[in-house]
């Protein structure tokens, strides 16, 4: 005896039916989507303004997070480039960005030690006492004593 519902199973004798290629979800990128975003991260993490500039002037937005929930602004960020925060900060980033692990942009930067980066943060409101770890308590744990100044 099987658990199969009896119409499910083939007739005997008959082949089965290859199975269906599985649809693509509604609304889920393709392929050329994936590739293209996987390019603005790389550009963020890169500090490459110039692409990414061209692509967030045509539209590409400033807030794009990945699977982590890291946004281009947390990327570039805390990979050091203060000129790229700068841009997608012009371009709309959002500077209190929350990702998957409760980070911001802000407290990346201080644990990196990115003194130009905070400041650029900080001119466009980003909050030190926001995220798990904060940025301030990023700072006293490293005691990156130039950037608590900062952070005022």
């Amino acid at each position: 005896m099987t658990d199969e519902h009896p119409a499910a199973a083939p007739a005997s004798g008959a082949a089965a039916a290859p199975a269906a290629a599985p649809a693509a979800a509604p609304g889920a990128p393709d392929e050329a989507t994936l590739a293209l975003a996987h390019t603005l991260f790389q550009a963020a993490r890169e500090g490459n303004s110039a692409l990414l500039g061209g692509y967030l002037a045509a539209g590409a937005p400033a807030t794009l997070t990945n699977a982590a929930g890291d946004s281009l602004l947390m990327l570039a960020a805390y990979h050091g480039h203060a000129d790229t925060v700068r841009l997608i900060l012009g371009h709309g980033g959002d500077a209190n960005a929350i990702n998957d692990r409760g980070q911001t942009p802000l407290a990346g930067a201080v644990f990196k030690g990115y003194s130009d980066v905070v400041r650029e943060l900080l001119d466009a409101g980003a909050d030190p006492d926001a995220g798990t770890p904060s940025a301030r308590a990023a700072a006293q744990m490293f005691a990156r004593t130039d950037i608590l100044a900062l952070l005022g």
